[in-house]
């Protein structure tokens, strides 16, 4: 079992910044992939942004791409996600999640362990 335990959410004006944290235990925490989701209140849970275990490649979903940074400290077994020029669509729940495959995938179902989830909510 790994646990996963997300902080760093909170009430933040439009365009401004938060960084999120995953800090994970219980597995190998540097041979996993690691995914942030987020999901809207009466939406499904949509992909943000992703890591491989190995060399560390990113990907991002459209919607975040060059204002969000996803990175991992593997000596920390915590994962982050920097978020800059928040909109008021990025409010949501931000979960991270654990994949053992290592390959930082897209998909939600790749994904073997969960966090509970941080709220973000971004006023106008």
């Amino acid at each position: 079992q790994m646990q996963l335990v997300e902080s760093g959410g909170g009430l933040v004006q439009a365009g401004g910044s938060l960084r999120l944290s995953c800090a994970a235990s219980g597995r190998t925490f540097s041979s996993y992939g690691m995914g942030w989701f987020r999901q809207a209140p009466g939406k499904e849970r949509d992909f943000v942004a992703a890591i491989t275990w190995a060399v560390g490649s990113t990907n991002y979903a459209d919607s975040v791409e060059g204002r969000f940074t996803i990175s991992r400290d593997n000596a920390k077994n915590t994962v982050y996600l920097q978020m800059n020029s928040l909109k008021p669509e990025d409010t949501a729940v931000y979960y991270c999640a654990a994949d053992h495959f290592g390959v930082g995938s897209r998909s939600s179902y790749e994904y073997d362990y969960w966090g509970q989830g941080t709220q973000v909510t971004v006023s106008s």
